[in-house]
């Protein structure tokens, strides 16, 4: 079966599923009669920025509106899928990501950016990171998104405790040595020893989880597309990351995504927490009770020497959009130079959105800001694991914190509902594996009958 079938059948599951739990009835809010353009993102810091920012510094210069749909991931996700999978054109532009350019390109979904691209030399396309520029790049070698920031992972730490508990962190820590560090600086001043993400979402749980799978040793299927969730190694990674959030994670870690463990450790409740390198603007910012205090190093390996993910959330034009041009206007402004600046200028440049362009990290004002963070932050974006290679086993698919597959959208959901359920305590992690099995053995049918 080709892949553009593949993707349609497994986008099709995920508008379904999405479509029941909207009520079948949809809440799309139609586009405003004040709106030239209709944006669906999900809301983050950095895109409340662009919200804050948009009529000063767009609307007033090109007298083109902006109306922003911004809703928490799973929620975001859901509606772009239905969104794009129908074409209806509700949305004239959508932060899609590198898991979504392939198949929504290969369905005919986004627009082709390239001719704006080359049309528009003030937008410096080579200024932009090429592993970035490569992940939105479709098969037939087009540009179908440009990224508003990237990210790798790493490890964030509160070097006020630790100072005090006599801790020091590894320059470069293994997972065992994290566990052992969050086990001996829990509770300190009232902190978890660690937050880690335990709600439920391809793009939630999933992402961290599968770093600690890759390195642990881990895949998801052999070569021959065969479900190894039960394997030793899986099952090692998976125990390690529910035991270590049970033991030492944050209360109702269930419950918490990216978003509420990191309102946590702005508000010092983690001694530690792994996750995205774009939360440390957050982290810094003026209001953050930990600013000045946080000490950032590579993500965690156990028996890979690299185990940080690599992601953006970029912007992408439907097929479907009345406004292409607007849009490319709306996207060559939002993922420019110069929006970093307004941003670096106006709200402190800790608040611009990084991992995307070299030119931030070459700036000065940046490098001052950025201090205690922007080397790592430039080497996660930079030299990250391997998407094609992020283990230590040969697999069939490629991607690090997800796979790159279109059955995983929905297959990656299933497969966090049953370990989120562990982190609960509602079952365990042998008994969500066992599931998780049949549901990755199910997926990946198609594949290995060819």
């Amino acid at each position: 079966m080709k892949r553009s079938c593949l993707a349609r059948l497994a986008v099709a599951a995920t508008v379904a599923v999405g479509l029941v739990l909207a009520g079948c009835g949809g809440s799309d809010s139609p586009r405003g009669d004040q709106a030239d353009l209709s944006v669906l993102a999900m809301d983050a810091p950095q895109m409340q920025t662009l919200k804050k920012l948009t009529k000063e510094h767009f609307t007033d210069e090109t007298g083109i509106k902006v109306d922003y749909t911004l809703l928490p991931e799973n929620e975001a996700r859901e509606r772009m899928n239905r969104e794009f999978a129908t074409q209806a054109g509700t949305y004239d532009v959508a932060s899609v990501s590198a898991y979504e350019v392939p198949i929504y390109s290969d369905n005919g979904w986004l627009a082709p950016l390239d001719p704006y691209v080359k049309g528009d030399e003030s937008f410096d396309q080579r200024d932009v990171f090429p592993n970035l520029v490569s992940s939105l790049t479709g098969d037939d070698g087009k540009t179908y998104a440009e990224p508003f920031y990237g990210e790798g992972s790493f490890l964030m730490y509160r070097k006020d405790l630790f100072r005090r508990a006599g801790l020091t962190m590894p320059p470069n820590p293994t997972w065992e040595q994290v566990a052992d560090l969050a086990a001996r600086v829990d509770g300190a001043d009232g902190a978890s020893g660690i937050c880690l993400r335990g709600l439920p979402g391809w793009g939630q749980n999933l992402a961290p989880i599968n770093t600690v799978v890759n390195t642990f040793g881990g895949a998801w299927y052999d070569m021959n597309w065969n479900a190894r969730l039960t394997s030793p190694e899986f099952k090692k990674a998976v125990g390690f990351y529910v035991d270590l959030l049970r033991s030492h994670g944050q209360p109702g870690a269930d419950r918490m995504g990216v978003l509420e463990i990191l309102d946590s450790f702005v508000e010092g409740k983690c001694a530690m927490m792994y996750d995205a390198t774009s939360l440390a603007s957050s982290i810094e910012a003026d209001g953050s009770t930990v600013k000045g205090k946080v000490g950032y190093v590579p993500a965690p390996h156990e028996r890979t020497e690299r185990a940080g993910w690599l992601w953006t959330w970029a912007w992408g034009i439907q097929q479907a959009s009345a406004n292409k041009d607007a849009a490319w206007k709306f996207i060559s402004w939002a993922s420019s130079k110069e929006y970093q600046e307004q941003v670096g200028q106006e709200l402190g440049w800790t608040s611009a959105p990084a991992g995307n362009r070299k030119s931030l990290y070459a700036n000065p004002e940046y490098q001052q800001a950025a201090g205690a963070w922007y080397r790592q932050e430039y080497t996660a974006a930079t030299d990250s694991a391997d998407p094609r290679n992020p283990g230590v086993t040969r697999r069939p698919y490629t991607g690090i914190g997800f796979l790159g597959i279109p059955e995983f959208a929905v297959l990656g959901t299933a497969v966090s509902e049953q370990i989120s359920a562990a982190i609960a305590g509602q079952q365990s992690v042998d008994k969500a594996l066992d599931k998780a099995q049949d549901l990755a053995q199910a997926a990946a049918a198609k594949y290995r009958g060819g």
